[in-house]
């Protein structure tokens, strides 16, 4: 069974975790409605997605 022969030191641990952080989502604005939201994803707005109503809503 494999052991490390010596501690990771602190720097060289947080080096490693440098990529582990949260990035914001990427979002776009809804061509119809201007309400920001993830790609590829009906709006929960209007319900539309592709120039289609997909969802239809209480508007």
């Amino acid at each position: 069974m494999a052991v490390p022969k010596r501690k990771h030191s602190n720097s060289r641990t947080g080096k490693r975790r440098s990529h582990h952080g949260l990035k914001p989502k990427q979002l776009q604005s809804c061509p119809k409605c201007a309400t920001p939201q993830p790609s590829h994803v009906v709006c929960p707005n209007c319900g539309h997605y592709m120039g289609r109503t997909m969802v239809e809503t209480g508007e």
